[in-house]
């Protein structure tokens, strides 16, 4: 290092002096921590409405990835995850190629396959719905109607998951002699779209049924409460784009497509990539309440897989809990990687990303 580089040298005197900027820059580094103390202690609220927050990430998702552990480990009730034997990579063979000794590959590719196909069909018909419901919302005019129509469309999303999926229940249900038909499963007879002997069984009994149950009721429950951001960015358009729009003779229609869609561009972008992270997490809540062992073929998902082998011990191997942690975290892996390519799709072909 040289004198030149920390001094200058001062023509008028003949020597060197120091940088004055380097000196605000010293003293800013020596000083970092006491103004960083000062700022928190200055907005102590603030910060102390992150506390919260904080304990609930560290106890729901960074204390837990301890258990993640388990993937590599031999499972024994006995010890702890960090004295338990280290079985490298094998439960990921287990669930991908299979072994001799269990059929434990097949059940994890179709639970796999059915959390793709469930998401999926989420994002081709679910995302696009509150986008459609919000520029409804915009062109109501009055505005107690409006109000009534986003209560009524948000009220869904405020009920509990087992509220929802008993009313899907009670409208799907199958035929008795006690308890009668369902109001939809009745409709559709009616109307002959499913048959008598359907009808008696109950939709949730048929897995050819499931799938369109789970995204239909997801919509019915979801699509209002979604349709908040978009709807906020909507009416951040400025009035004098569709004035410019009405004076070049854009009918609504026109100024949806030249005017609202452009304007809420970014918008959609983030969150069809917040959307895309969360394609193949599929809680398990709604599927267990759901399904049954008719309908396994198409309503097993991973989290209700990792639920049947690595909890309840299915299969009694005693490899269930590594099983499920393994699926788990193949799952996890899978969605980061959505997120990072849809991330990286999106900047380059239309400069908005989240990071």
């Amino acid at each position: 290092m040289q004198v030149s580089d920390y001094l200058i040298f001062d023509e008028e005197s003949g020597t060197y002096i120091e940088d004055p900027e380097q000196s605000v820059r010293d003293d800013v580094e020596k000083h970092h921590w006491l103004n960083v103390l000062r700022t928190v202690l200055k907005d102590w609220r603030l910060y102390l409405m992150l506390v919260p927050m904080i304990l609930v990430f560290l106890f729901w998702r960074y204390f837990p990835m301890y258990e993640l552990l388990g993937c590599f480990k031999m499972p024994d009730s006995i010890k702890s995850v960090a004295e338990q034997d280290y079985v490298g990579f094998a439960h990921f063979q287990t669930l991908i190629f299979g072994n001799a000794t269990s059929s434990i590959s097949p059940e994890f590719w179709r639970a796999f396959r059915n959390t793709f196909l469930l998401s999926f069909y989420g994002l081709l018909f679910g995302f696009p719905t509150p986008i459609i419901v919000a520029l409804f919302f915009n062109e109501v005019r009055s505005n107690i109607a409006r109000s009534v129509l986003q209560v009524a469309t948000y009220l869904p999303k405020f009920m509990s998951t087992v509220v929802m999926t008993s009313l899907i229940v009670m409208l799907v249900k199958q035929g008795g002699e006690m308890s009668g038909y369902g109001v939809i499963s009745q409709m559709l007879e009616n109307i002959g779209a499913i048959d008598h002997d359907t009808a008696m069984r109950g939709l949730l009994h048929m897995p050819q049924y499931f799938r369109a149950i789970y995204q239909i009721s997801g919509i019915w429950e979801g699509a209002g409460y979604d349709s908040i951001v978009f709807f906020a960015a909507i009416i951040a358009i400025s009035p004098t784009s569709y004035e410019a729009a009405q004076m070049d003779g854009a009918g609504k229609m026109a100024q949806m497509r030249y005017v609202v869609l452009p304007s809420i561009l970014s918008t959609i972008v983030i969150m069809l990539i917040t959307r895309i992270g969360s394609l193949l997490s599929i809680g398990y809540e709604k599927v267990i309440l759901l399904y049954n062992a008719d309908t396994y073929q198409t309503a097993e998902v991973v989290s209700t897989f990792s639920i049947r082998y690595g909890i309840n011990n299915e299969g009694g191997s005693g490899l269930g809990k590594g099983w499920g942690s393994a699926a788990e975290m193949m799952n996890n892996v899978v969605g980061m990687l959505l997120v990072i390519g849809a991330n990286t799709i999106a900047r380059k072909a239309s400069d908005v990303s989240l990071y």
